[in-house]
């Protein structure tokens, strides 16, 4: 069980709300304002015409062949991904998993934007990257978050030392 100290479990809190805050500014307004973002005239239609010009070869194919005929799917998955990764992460409620998703909308956004090298660390798929990452590895949301009411703490009971008598047998010198 991890022991943390409250001053580390603040900084996770906010880090937590942080990084839901953002998968949530992220998604909303794709679910505020569909016309802009759902095909054929937002911008999902935009961005998957520009990736399949500069995506990375691996991703290129999934794009073209996956993607692009089934658009209007993939639109609706994003939009939801990024809303319930947001949620996820702001309750505290199954965080390992919104960092899961999210570290796999990030990576995504990589490869479509031809940014899955070393200097894509430091952009905003980067950054969301590496949000969803530590949400993912840390335990974020057993600090007031839904987590830490489903964790099954273990067994807390003090161990009780017993002590037996034996008899100290006298030193003896080392044999030449």
């Amino acid at each position: 069980m991890i022991v943390m100290r409250p001053a580390v479990s603040g900084w996770l809190l906010i880090f937590r709300l942080y990084a839901g805050a953002f998968w949530l500014a992220h998604g909303i307004p794709k679910f505020l304002n569909p016309s802009m973002f759902m095909p054929p005239n937002g911008y999902m239609g935009q961005m998957i015409a520009h990736a399949t010009q500069t995506s990375a070869a691996f991703y290129h194919d999934f794009l073209v062949n996956t993607v692009t005929p089934n658009i209007g799917v993939f639109a609706e998955l994003v939009r939801l991904g990024e809303v319930l990764t947001g949620v996820s992460l702001l309750l505290g409620f199954l965080t390992p998993l919104g960092g899961l998703a999210g570290c796999f909308l990030a990576l995504n956004y990589l490869a479509a934007a031809g940014e899955f090298h070393w200097s894509g660390i430091g952009t905003l798929n980067g950054a969301a990257f590496a949000l969803s990452f530590f949400c993912m590895v840390l335990p974020v949301g057993r600090f007031a978050g839904i987590d830490s009411l489903i964790v099954r703490r273990p067994n807390t009971r003090a161990v009780q030392p017993e002590f037996v008598d034996e008899p100290i047998a006298a030193p003896r010198a080392p044999p030449d």
